[in-house]
């Protein structure tokens, strides 16, 4: 069942989409070569503590960090480790969640380190373009299908594919809520979207296959060619009034 918003929730919400755009500014601060996934995601984690508020992907599911840290063709769900030396030419895509008064936020980029292939920044900037286009179906009336319609046109455009397996969703209370939100679809298919919603796009976009496996660890995902992968997130709303998008910060990337 999807759960609608009041506006006092969604003002609420506002907090914890800051902390978390803000730790994901903290950790692009930080991002260089020869820094490790682990060190990555204690800035994260510090800076999400230091505001008063809780990630809300460390424990979820037995996921062990505050973070997840995804490197070239990782996807999603990246675990940090100690050993993961970040180099020059990587693209890290870093996802954080922060949980704040009883709501929780939802954002991800994916930062080039240093000079990266042509490839690299074109992906990374058609993955951003995809989001944007999915943000500009969101009013009411339309439905979820033509979200993901706008995000696998984007990308399919530029010669990309669109990851399948995996989508977004509804956010408040819970990380995770309905409905689905996924980076694919059929325009005017799908729930309405309704003042009130609250979920997060993430277009996760491959260089080559949409095809994607799971690592024996559980959690990370990567591209079944081992081409490239990137992602770009936010937590958005739709309210009466428009649309208010609650984890991009003013210093946005």
């Amino acid at each position: 069942m999807i759960e609608l918003k009041n506006s006092l929730q969604i003002e609420a919400m506002k907090d914890a989409g800051r902390i978390t755009g803000e730790a994901l500014l903290a950790a692009r601060d930080f991002l260089r070569p020869g820094i490790t996934t682990y060190e990555l995601d204690k800035v994260v984690h510090d800076y999400i503590v230091k505001c008063g508020a809780k990630p809300s992907f460390l424990g979820y599911g037995g996921f062990p960090a505050s973070a997840c840290i995804s490197i070239n063709d990782e996807v999603i769900h990246g675990i940090p480790d100690k050993n993961h030396v970040i180099k020059e030419g990587d693209i890290v895509k870093v996802d954080v969640g922060a949980y704040y008064k009883g709501f929780h936020g939802d954002s991800a980029r994916t930062i080039a380190v240093g000079k990266v292939s042509d490839e690299a920044t074109r992906l990374i900037q058609v993955t951003r373009d995809s989001f944007f286009a999915g943000l500009a179906q969101v009013k009411e009336g339309n439905r979820i299908g033509d979200i993901g319609a706008a995000v696998d046109a984007v990308a399919r455009s530029a010669g990309f594919s669109t990851v399948k397996k995996y989508v977004g969703h509804g956010v408040g209370a819970n990380l995770h809520e309905a409905p689905d939100v996924p980076n694919f679809g059929t325009p005017g298919r799908g729930p309405r979207l309704t003042a009130g919603m609250v979920i997060a796009i993430e277009p996760m976009i491959n260089v080559g296959t949409f095809e994607v496996y799971e690592l024996a660890n559980g959690w990370t995902v990567k591209t079944r060619d081992h081409k490239l992968s990137a992602h770009y997130e936010n937590t958005i709303a739709l309210t009466s009034n428009g649309v208010v998008n609650l984890t991009l910060i003013e210093e946005d990337f």
